[in-house]
Parts: C-alpha cells; sequence; structure tokens
C-alpha cells in the first residue's frame, strides 16, 4: 500500500497542529535538560514542509563545481608534499562527493602512489591505522588524515575484506574498488576531478550505481548492500536496477556482517532524512535477513476505523513523521534521537502476533491487544541481536511499552500515570504518539492531536507545581522514618509508599510535618 496523498487543506491543518505540539514539548524538553544542567541549546521550531516526496537538491550544472574544490589547508599540504616527492596524491570518495554536491565534508581522505613507507618517511607525526591495506594517518596541526596508498584487492573469502592487497602506481584501479560511482572520484588542484565511472552524472541523476559489475561489488562486502541503501537515504537518491538486481541476489550474504557493521548503517539510514528508505530494504529482501520481524509487519491489515495504513506503511509513515519532528531539536541529543526513531520502527512490531477480530453490527473489527507488552520483548531480542547499549535499549522498550497508553484529563489520574510510567519518559513519550498519531487515519487525527495537547498542558502545569509524583519527591525520606523508629525494611518501604499515594491524591499534603505527624498517628494506633 503507498502513502496516501494528502491534500494541500489537510497538509496545512496538520503542518498547524504538528508544530503546535511540537513547540509545547521541545520547550519542556529543553526545561527540563536545563534543571540537569545539560541544555545544549536553543528551542527553534519552524514550520516546515512536510511533503515525502520532496528531493534533497543537488546543483542542476555540476561543471561548476568541477573546476575547483575548496580543501582544507592541510590536507592540501599533504598532496603538495606527496607531489614534490615524485608521488601523485587526490582528495577522494566521499569528501569529493559531498563537495560536489554543495555539503560540508566530514573527513578529507587522501590516496596515493606513494608506498605506506614512503609515506611515513615523509611526515613527522604518523599512525599505522592500517598498514596491511596501507592506510597511514597523518598527524598535521592536531587533524587526522588517513593517507591510502593505490591498490588492488585481492581475493574475498567472508564477503566483508580482500585475502590480500596489491599496491600500485594507477588511480584508475584503486578507483575500480570501489564501491558506488559517487565514493569513486578522486580530486587534486592540479588535476581537477577525476571521474572514471560518471559519478558526476549519477550525482545528477540522484543514482546509486555499483562500479562496474554489482555483483562482485557486493559479492567482495556485503554490507555496501546496506550501504546503499544508506546513501540512497541520506541523498534521497534511488538505486540503479541492476544495482537493485544485485541485491536482492546477494541479500543473504549479509548474514556474514556482523551485528555492529549492520546496527551501524541501520543507524545511519534511521538518523537521515529519509528513513522511510527502509522499506526499499525491505523490497530488496534485505531486512529478511537483518531485521525479519519488520517483513511479518507487511500486509498485515488494521480493519479499523483509526487507521488507513497496513502496520508495515503505518510504521513507516510513523517513522518519518518523527524524523520531521526531530530535525529541528538541536537540544535533544543525537543518541535521544536514534533512540526515538527505533522507538518508532519498533512500536507496533509485535502486532502481527496479536492480531484477534470482534463483531459488531456484522462487521469484523481486528484488534491487537497487548501488542505493547509483547512489543518489549520483541524489541529485546531485536536490540540484544544487534548489540545495542543497555540505555538506548531500556528507553526504547519502555517507550514501547508505553506508546499506546491513553492518557486522562484529570489532575489526580495523569499524577498517578506519572508515578507509573516515570515523570523523566514523559516528554519523549509525548513525541512518540504525536508520530504515531500522524500516521493514522485522517478523520482521527485532529481529535487526538487535541486530547493529546489538554493532556500535556495538564502534564506541563503538574510538574510546574513541582507535585509530588515519586518517592524522591516525596518531602519525607526513609532516613526520616528510621529516626521515628521503623527498621529498615519492608515496613519502612510501605509507609512510604502509603505517604506517596497520599500525596498522589492531595498534593497539598506533601510537607515533611504532616507526613511525620501522618506516620506517628499510625505508629500509636498499633
Amino acid at each position: 500500500m503507498s502513502i496516501r496523498e494528502i491534500s494541500d487543506k489537510e497538509l496545512e491543518i496538520i503542518k498547524s497542529a504538528i508544530c503546535d505540539m511540537s513547540q509545547d514539548i521541545s520547550h519542556s524538553i529543553l526545561e527540563r535538560d536545563k534543571e540537569n544542567n545539560d541544555a545544549s541549546g536553543i528551542c527553534n521550531i519552524t514550520n516546515r514542509t512536510m511533503n515525502t516526496t520532496h528531493k534533497t537538491s543537488c546543483a542542476n550544472d555540476m561543471t561548476s563545481y568541477v573546476k575547483s574544490i575548496n580543501i582544507p589547508d592541510d590536507a592540501r599540504q599533504i598532496i603538495d608534499v606527496l607531489y614534490d616527492a615524485g608521488y601523485e596524491a587526490f582528495v577522494v570518495g566521499g569528501c569529493v562527493r559531498d563537495s560536489l554536491l554543495g555539503k560540508e565534508p566530514k573527513d578529507w581522505d587522501i590516496t596515493t602512489s606513494a608506498a605506506p613507507e614512503v609515506v611515513k618517511s615523509l611526515f613527522k607525526k604518523t599512525i599505522d591505522t592500517g598498514i596491511q591495506h596501507g592506510t597511514v594517518t597523518v598527524r598535521l596541526n592536531k587533524e587526522s588524515y588517513e593517507v591510502t596508498t593505490y591498490r588492488v584487492d585481492g581475493e574475498y573469502k567472508d564477503s566483508r575484506r580482500p585475502e590480500s592487497v596489491e599496491f600500485t602506481s594507477n588511480l584508475e584501479e584503486d578507483l575500480l574498488r570501489r564501491d558506488f560511482t559517487i565514493n569513486a572520484m578522486a580530486y587534486n588542484d592540479r588535476v581537477g576531478v577525476v571521474d572514471k565511472f560518471n559519478g558526476i552524472e549519477d550525482l545528477e541523476n540522484h543514482i546509486i550505481r555499483c562500479v562496474g559489475n554489482p555483483t562482485e561489488r557486493f559479492s567482495e562486502d556485503a554490507l555496501r548492500i546496506l550501504r546503499a541503501i544508506r546513501f540512497s537515504a541520506q541523498l534521497d537518491f534511488e538505486i540503479e536496477n541492476e544495482t537493485k538486481e544485485a541485491i536482492k541476489e546477494l541479500a543473504s550474504t549479509l548474514a556474514n556482517i556482523s551485528a555492529e557493521r549492520i546496527k551501524t548503517e541501520f543507524d545511519k539510514t534511521l538518523m537521515s532524512n529519509h528513513p522511510e528508505k527502509i522499506m526499499d530494504a525491505y523490497k530488496l529482501g534485505v531486512t529478511k535477513v537483518v531485521l525479519p520481524e519488520f517483513d511479518n509487519l507487511v500486509g498485515v491489515k488494521q480493519e479499523t476505523h483509526h487507521h488507513m495504513y497496513d502496520v508495515d506503511m503505518h510504521t513507516i509513515v510513523a517513522l518519518k513523521y518523527m524524523s520531521l519532528l526531530l530535525r529541528d531539536m538541536s537540544f535533544i541529543s543525537d543518541k535521544d534521537k536514534l533512540m526515538l526513531m527505533w522507538t518508532m520502527l519498533l512500536h507496533d512490531i509485535a502486532k502481527p502476533m496479536c492480531k484477534y477480530y470482534t463483531e459488531q453490527d456484522g462487521e469484523k473489527i481486528a484488534h491487537f491487544k497487548k501488542h505493547d507488552i509483547e512489543g518489549v520483548e520483541v524489541a529485546r531480542k531485536i536490540f540484544n541481536r544487534l548489540k545495542f547499549d543497555n540505555y538506548t535499549s531500556d528507553m526504547a522498550r519502555s517507550l514501547i511499552k508505553w506508546h499506546d497508553y491513553r492518557f486522562t484529563n484529570k489532575e489526580r489520574n495523569m499524577r498517578r500515570a506519572m508515578n507509573k510510567i516515570g515523570k523523566e519518559l514523559y516528554d519523549y513519550l509525548f513525541l512518540v504518539k504525536v508520530a504515531d498519531t500522524l500516521a493514522q487515519s485522517l478523520e482521527t487525527i485532529l481529535t487526538k492531536l487535541a486530547d493529546l495537547e489538554k493532556s500535556y498542558d495538564l502534564y506541563r502545569d503538574i510538574v510546574s507545581k513541582k507535585q509530588c509524583v515519586s518517592l524522591k519527591e516525596l518531602a519525607v525520606t526513609g532516613r526520616d522514618l528510621i529516626e521515628l523508629g521503623i527498621k529498615p525494611g519492608r515496613a519502612l518501604g510501605e509507609h512510604l509508599n502509603t505517604l506517596l499515594e497520599m500525596v498522589i491524591e492531595n498534593p497539598e499534603l506533601n510537607n515533611k510535618e504532616i507526613l511525620l505527624e501522618k506516620v506517628k498517628s499510625e505508629l500509636l494506633n498499633q
């Protein structure tokens, strides 16, 4: 099922609702972080175009970039030193691609005809980063530059790394071993851009295409399959047909790739501007190998007025909306943004196993009771398999557990919910619920967003009044009760929980003297 086209009027209504909610939520997160002394920026939520079909722009005429790329002075100095010694040297790969797209490269890698030993002899500070594969890191002005000798790779036996490499003096032979045409370009100020495989043309046409034979490239290194999808998401490019067919043919070889490397590529795809490209991974048979749980979502109909998408497309649309909500929230760390993206990808992961029907007025209605609880366990297995850190796994699973929780607009019940769920989770939970809601039926979106906004206002009011919702906010501590003669242990915990229940019911009672008198009275009556 394809994503339904939304009318301009519907788009404006939804954009306005998103903007209002995201502003409230983002301000709340920023205030919370300021209290914790780790705020890193100022909230600046802007109204943005939500059109999911928008293409990332790149230069219409790449020739305007070909004549000159502004490379860092240190990289230029390394190239000049190598040339002065009688060798060739170029910046190569992603830095050339990004420069041609008008983006700021993160790294500047250098390729050269000089052997590693020569490179080491020409510079004072070097590190043998991967010298067996020809790579030496040159340290210059406190910056690091990887300098790799032109090479031809030997036989690949593990779908990951060559058994051996052979150094060469031919730049084209070195470029031929690289993954995609857009990454197989080199540049220096003397020669200009070296583009032997029409990488510039593929940049202009928004194409991901393997260098040479795609079956050979993916057979050499199966990780390139995930890199193709990741670059497609980061650049909003299409994967060329022959490259697609090779991916389908060799997707099973991803079983040879380590969990850590698979996770890294998935992370980068989710953190791109087009995480919906995950659907391409399904269509090409990739998720069947590395995330088979996602395949189970495909085609599962929701059959309720709350939803207009099958579970897989609901997940993809919710993922896209989360990406849009987070885009300008610079005060949320990348670690937490990634956690939220994984939460959206997996929030309904257990729906297929939880589906059942009831009949109402002769019509079958689908239900997915306990899919949130079951989803926690499915997510745990995925996170363990992909070697996630404990923080991301714990937070995402908690959000999955509570993502379908129906908030109340009664203050007392909201305090109870905050105690049950955990106040520290609430701002992120509202973001999850907004993204989830926006991917549901258009007939119910605005009503649900309005209810969410009321609940969110109520939650923020409770926070602003500093009302107690947890033991750590209680006006008395375990030590206070011990001083009254209560022994450490179960009884102490029961007394504290009784006091907390009382304060959640009536916040004005959260006073040390009042609470201690309550305990004294209970002790006298025992």
